[in-house]
């Protein structure tokens, strides 16, 4: 089974005395922030609602099954491209048919002229003669290229772990904040949602139901300062010992400036509610679809200058997208991939392992 993230094992707890007598029961403590919580700001503290004693997290699903729905989602990109492989010979035609079907993948041009310089020294070195032999030496370079990519999402170092999110309207950012709340908790995780989303209509709303599916709190201000929300999130999750607090932003474009503004204001308050000075916002998230081919780099580039990215979260990869793209990152702005999702299903999130993509992406 295969985590989300990675958190500190908790200290052992001691053994318990020999023959020592029971406990006489008693009523639980009331939970604290239950109710409504007012704060200097305004913003309303959302108590989670009691979770049913019956429930237990379902187990993800098995890796295997993870991949064979990442090649279904990449199938269209992995048969344009496998498909140059078909001959029987290795020469420049198919060197030049598979730039071809590199470029239309979203590789970039970049990233496919490293790719195939990489590729003609591996044949090469392996001498090569059949061109099913060269499919695999080029899962081996896009794999080489990608693993710079490839790191996991470290929760516990800092109490609480705040992580900023971003991204377009559309990319799936607040469903990914929900699907990774639900993980979280699964694993033992206490988590604070913080609805820094005040201009989209219903963003509160949507936020607010996930805080309801995964009985978790949530910070809220309704038509408030995205800012002032952020701070407030930050105070509540440490005074309550929160391990993570995960701040949903405004959806925008990196060409609206106003908005992108905003969004840098938002990352200088949770820095200024860093009272410890543990480096809050510890992890920068981008949401980023797959779908949108050189344009998601595009994305990269803009967010990563205006709020310093830490991490990706790649959606959608489930059809039409072509999946390149990563290469084209790897290669331009080496942002590291925590996680990628085939679908709107919490098991269709997942850790991201460049071998497997690279696999998936040749079908």
């Amino acid at each position: 089974m295969f985590s989300f993230f990675k958190k500190k094992p908790p200290a052992p707890e001691p053994a318990p005395a020999e023959a020592a007598p029971a406990p006489a029961a008693a009523e639980p403590p009331e939970p604290a922030g239950r109710g409504w919580l007012r704060n200097p700001f305004g913003a309303k503290a959302e108590a989670a609602p009691e979770p049913p004693p019956a429930e237990v997290a379902a187990e993800p699903a098995a890796r295997t099954g993870w991949v064979d729905r990442l090649k279904q989602g990449l199938r269209k990109t992995g048969s344009s491209i496998t498909t140059v492989f078909t001959g029987t010979r290795i020469d420049e035609a198919l060197y030049e048919e598979l730039e071809e079907a590199l470029l239309m993948a979203d590789t970039g041009v970049k990233a496919t002229t490293v790719l195939l310089d990489d590729l003609r020294r591996r044949v090469k070195e392996a001498r090569a003669t059949e061109p099913a032999a060269v499919r695999e030496l080029l899962v081996d370079a896009i794999a080489d290229l990608l693993r710079p990519l490839q790191k996991p999402l470290v929760i516990g170092e800092h109490k609480p772990t705040v992580v900023m999110v971003a991204g377009v309207n559309g990319a799936g950012k607040t469903t990914s904040i929900g699907k990774l709340t639900r993980h979280l908790a699964a694993h033992k995780a206490s988590v604070l949602l913080a609805a820094a989303d005040t201009f989209r209509a219903a963003a509160r709303e949507q936020l607010a139901v996930w805080a309801d599916r995964n009985y978790v709190e949530i910070i809220s201000q309704q038509g408030g300062d995205p800012a002032a929300v952020a701070f407030d999130a930050v105070n509540a999750g440490r005074a309550r010992g929160k391990d993570v607090v995960l701040v949903d932003t405004a959806g925008r474009l990196p060409t609206q400036l106003h908005l992108m503004e905003e969004l840098k204001k938002i990352r200088r308050t949770l820095v200024k509610a860093d009272t410890a000075g543990t480096g809050v916002p510890h992890e920068v998230l981008l949401v980023i679809d797959g779908n949108t081919g050189q344009n998601a780099l595009m994305q990269v580039k803009a967010f990563d200058d205006a709020i310093g990215l830490t991490g990706l979260i790649v959606t959608k990869l489930d059809g039409t997208a072509k999946g390149g793209v990563l290469a084209a990152i790897a290669q331009e702005r080496p942002v590291p991939v925590y996680f990628i999702g085939v679908g709107e299903k919490l098991e269709d999130l997942e850790t991201f392992d460049a071998r497997e993509f690279a696999q998936a992406l040749l079908g």
